[in-house]
């Protein structure tokens, strides 16, 4: 390389780093700003992760602490006093309504399971079982609507649909509508999904009515 070449390359090189240095100069806060967003980033969802965590935990403790109330007056009271959010409340609302029905508080259950049931913060398939185990208690519940509801959870793809249909063919009975009832059963027995213990108490229920069960019944898939 000629001394010439030579000069024009470190005149160049000189150049390139007094540019960098420029930029750098220019720009190093940028580059130091976007460490400092990412690493603090990264510090915050490990405390939000802790800090939900924790929150569970406590719910969980909370729970447990509730549920060990012999008195069902009293758990349902502790349970009622959990501050439960996101899927837990699901849970604990369940439990809530269960423990005020055991105390005979049906009014304080019917109202647990009208909250949950309309919760859009909840999944779907909590929101149907509130609605199902609302239906099925016999507290101040219009005909008209109970039936409605009832047939709601019973369409075809509703998770409780077999559940529900049972649960038709005994207020059918309730109300006289005998024809009803046993159209119910039938479906439930005909089903390919349905359980054992269901299929069963289906069963039992057409006998007692004085019905025949036409053909073997479907068999069932699963056990209670």
């Amino acid at each position: 390389m000629s001394e010439s070449d030579s000069f024009i390359s470190e005149v160049t090189e000189e150049v390139r780093r007094d540019r960098m240095f420029s930029l750098m100069k220019r720009w190093g806060w940028l580059a130091v700003l976007l460490v400092l967003v990412l690493v603090g980033g990264a510090a915050w969802n490990e405390y939000n992760k802790a800090q939900i965590a924790a929150e569970a935990q406590d719910t969980g403790d909370a729970l447990l602490d509730g549920l060990s109330n012999d008195d069902a007056d009293a758990r349902a009271a502790a349970l009622m006093s959990v501050n439960a959010e996101g899927a837990t409340v699901a849970v604990t609302s369940l439990l809530t309504a269960a423990s005020q029905q055991e105390a005979g508080d049906l009014d304080g259950a019917a109202l647990t399971l009208d909250a949950l049931a309309v919760n859009g913060e909840v999944p779907e398939i909590y929101r149907d079982l509130a609605a199902l185990k609302r239906a099925m208690l016999n507290v101040d519940a219009d005909p008209a609507q109970k039936r409605e509801a009832l047939q709601a959870l019973s369409n075809p793809g509703q998770p409780f649909r077999l559940l529900a249909l049972e649960q038709l063919a005994y207020f059918d009975l309730e109300q006289g509508e005998r024809e009803s009832a046993v159209a119910a059963l039938r479906e439930i027995m005909q089903d390919a999904d349905v359980t054992q213990g269901l299929n069963e108490r289906a069963q039992m229920l057409m006998v007692a009515l004085g019905e025949e069960i036409d053909g073997p019944s479907a068999t069932a898939t699963e056990t209670e």
